[in-house]
């Protein structure tokens, strides 16, 4: 009988747990979903503005679209860029204690089936 209790605390406190990291995920996901949209965004902003820039040959018109639009699109595009990698390296971690948590559940459900 303790042997079933000390089993259905230890199972339903990694459950809960995983219930937590799960959660984590979920949210972590989403914001990588958005960021990945405007990563997508800023990526044709600075291509376009690139072809545009390569198709003039006003030095002055150029230099306007750099200022306006290239560089700070360029910016955006590179700290989003880092900013999912970020959020990848967060969904490695959090996944990594899912499988964490199933191995030591399935370990314990393999020694109390014994």
């Amino acid at each position: 009988m303790e042997e079933t209790m000390i089993k259905s605390y230890l199972q339903k406190s990694l459950e809960d747990w995983k219930d937590d990291i799960l959660q984590v995920l979920d949210e972590i996901e989403r914001e990588y979903e958005e960021v990945a949209q405007e990563l997508k965004v800023y990526s044709y902003k600075y291509g376009i503005t690139k072809q545009v820039i390569q198709s003039t040959v006003n030095e002055e018109i150029i230099e306007k679209i750099r200022e306006m639009y290239h560089k700070p699109f360029e910016e955006s595009y590179n700290q989003l860029k880092e900013y999912i990698r970020d959020l990848e390296e967060k969904k490695r971690v959090f996944q990594m204690f899912i499988q964490k948590i199933d191995e030591v559940t399935r370990k314990e459900s393999a020694k109390i089936a014994t």
